[in-house]
């Protein structure tokens, strides 16, 4: 009786071990460090952070017996403050994997950060095409978007069309200025012309002056290098000046559906842009949207839908890799094909570039639309391997050529 009891007490302390080893297991932190209250908050911000929490809780709340936590920073637009987060994520906090990063200036500074010490970083809602051409790193990918693939995709639809001379309104910043530069590559390159540009502050409330300059340009497209709050502003204002009304087209080179909801149909009608996610395109984007606006109020952005698949896709990453090592997790990343509502047969090349298919949409009418966000026709479906900068093109130290 007394080996029973002995037997049936170890067992139980065993037990009891196992579980507090298990309960002693430090949670799984990823960390946002986002725009959660200035002109890209819409774009990425609180929905960003939400989209990654249905993530986690999707996946099962836990991974290799660790409790996933999902954390959350505002870098109000600075650079310097994005490192910090960054840094204080990485080296206090213990966060494992950074996602989101909005806005470029302050994506390519958390980068910095992040390469210093191998950590995984995955960029979904800034565009520069820097974060995978020279700031590229073996842990960093770029998911949803670049300035490259908005410039293709938009440009040469609409020197195609005929809409061949162009003037920019540009954000004076990393990101403005690549998206005016790899923009006005694709112009040139099919045989249009730039007639000029000028650069406005982030965050500007008057584009007055700016949109002088372009409509005495007299070319058929002007084209906004910005996002956000100043896209908004811009098309709005323009709208004032009667621009439109007098024949210039404007291009807002990347543009959300949160902006056009805020610009309204009766003034964004017509407009030609690329996205690479829009909630309306089918059953899943649908599923997943409805869930989404349930919490939100709205459906996602491509940034917000990118910020759900690209952490899924981590989170499977480190299951199939057995730990959080870096190297191993990214491995597998770039091994394993996405396929989700977000991308079909998606690929992280060498470069941190993932591959997916992009879109064409032009801006309905608001006698075509059906009601508050039905705002998109799909004009065209481009490959990836058409819509994105080849590796050839790249100037990613890791592309070996």
């Amino acid at each position: 009786m007394k080996h029973i009891l002995s037997g049936i007490f170890a067992a139980a302390f065993a037990l009891s071990a196992s579980v507090v080893q298990a309960e002693d297991k430090p949670p799984l932190k990823i960390g946002g460090i986002l725009d959660m209250s200035s002109l890209y908050a819409d774009i990425t911000g609180p929905g960003s952070e939400t989209a990654a929490k249905m993530a986690v809780e999707d996946f099962g709340g836990e991974v290799l017996g660790r409790k996933i936590q999902v954390l959350a920073a505002d870098h109000l637009n600075k650079a310097d403050l994005s490192a910090n987060i960054a840094r204080d994520m990485l080296d206090n906090q213990g966060v494992e994997m950074i996602y989101d990063v909005a806005a470029s200036a302050t994506a390519l500074a958390a980068g910095e950060i992040a390469k210093a010490r191998n950590k995984i970083i995955v960029f979904n809602g800034p565009g520069s095409i820097r974060l995978s051409n020279e700031a590229c790193g073996p842990y960093t990918v770029h998911y949803v978007f670049d300035t490259f693939a908005q410039a293709n995709v938009t440009g040469l639809a609409a020197v195609k069309s005929g809409l061949d001379t162009w003037f920019f309104l540009t954000a004076d910043y990393a990101f403005g200025q690549d998206l005016e530069k790899d923009t006005s590559n694709v112009i040139t390159r099919t045989g249009g012309k730039v007639l000029g540009s000028v650069r406005h502050p982030l965050n500007t409330s008057d584009f007055s002056s700016f949109l002088l300059q372009a409509q005495a340009s007299k070319a058929k497209v002007i084209g906004l290098a910005n996002a956000g709050g100043d896209t908004v502003n811009a098309i709005k204002q323009s709208a004032e000046f009667g621009i439109m009304k007098g024949g210039q087209k404007l291009s807002p080179l990347l543009a959300f559906v949160t902006d056009i909801d805020s610009i309204g149909l009766e003034t964004a009608q017509g407009l030609l842009l690329a996205e690479a996610f829009y909630w309306d395109m089918n059953d899943e984007t649908r599923a997943f949207s409805k869930r989404f606006q349930e919490r939100v109020k709205r459906p996602p952005t491509s940034a917000q839908a990118g910020v759900y698949s690209s952490v899924t896709h981590y989170l499977k990453a480190v299951k199939a890799a057995g730990t959080t090592d870096a190297a191993a997790v990214m491995k597998v990343m770039k091994e394993t094909p996405i396929n989700d509502f977000f991308a079909h047969n998606g690929k992280i090349r060498e470069d941190g570039r993932m591959i997916h298919d992009m879109y064409l949409f032009e801006v309905k009418k608001p006698s075509e639309s059906k009601g508050r966000w039905d705002d998109y026709k799909l004009l065209a479906t481009v490959p990836g391997n058409e819509a994105f900068q080849s590796l050839e093109q790249s100037r990613c130290p890791l592309v070996k050529k």
